[in-house]
């Protein structure tokens, strides 16, 4: 029978599945523990290295690094459970972060800035101004006002004709600025009457 570890491992990294060969930073792994919160939930698997090989955990220090970083490093702190797998004379260590309501949760850096973080495929990426206010607006019990003035007329008229949209290009063409066309575009978002496409550069397409 093939180990529950090793058919989690024949996956590779994806949305919901990262390897660390082991914990030596805190902050690294708070960055992780906040992608996965602020997305879809996932597994950490430590004492596995990026190929996929066994390495297992070196010292007990690892389980403290990983509560430090939940509770310390990350803003909310991150709530987790974790289990212990014994494979291959190895000990490896399965952190378990459930897609959380309290998003958006931010992680420390060295330098003492906080930033928010998603998992998108295998990658975390830092989450951008547009879906932070969108998380943000999510979370407000109030409704969305909106004014259909020029650049919200603009923007529907233009979609009508074009699949998608960027924030610059946007602003570019509505003739206002971007943090004018940011808002905008959140407040579409909010209303469903547009759908985030690619948030790093806040394209929005057609719902």
């Amino acid at each position: 029978m093939v180990h529950y570890i090793s058919k989690l491992i024949q996956e590779g990294e994806h949305q919901q599945l990262d390897f660390k060969f082991e914990i030596a930073d805190a902050h690294k792994i708070a960055r992780t523990l906040v992608a996965f919160a602020n997305a879809d939930g996932g597994r950490l698997l430590i004492g596995v290295n990026d190929n996929g090989t066994l390495a297992g955990i070196r010292s007990e220090e690892e389980w403290y690094m990983v509560e430090q970083a939940a509770k310390r490093y990350c803003n909310p702190s991150v709530a987790y459970s974790f289990k212990e797998w014994h494979i291959k004379k190895k000990t490896i260590l399965e952190i378990i972060v459930r897609k959380s309501s309290l998003k958006p949760h931010f992680a420390q850096d060295h330098q003492g800035s906080w930033k928010s973080y998603h998992r998108v495929g295998d990658q975390n990426l830092i989450v951008s101004s547009i879906l932070l206010r969108v998380w943000k607006g999510e979370k407000k019990q109030q409704g969305v006002f909106i004014k259909f003035t020029d650049p919200e007329k603009f923007l529907l008229s233009y979609l009508e004709t074009n699949k998608s949209i960027t924030l610059a290009s946007f602003a570019s063409l509505a003739g206002i600025s971007n943090r004018k066309a940011e808002t905008i575009l959140v407040k579409f978002i909010l209303l469903r009457m547009v759908r985030l496409e690619d948030e790093q550069v806040g394209r929005v397409g057609q719902v």
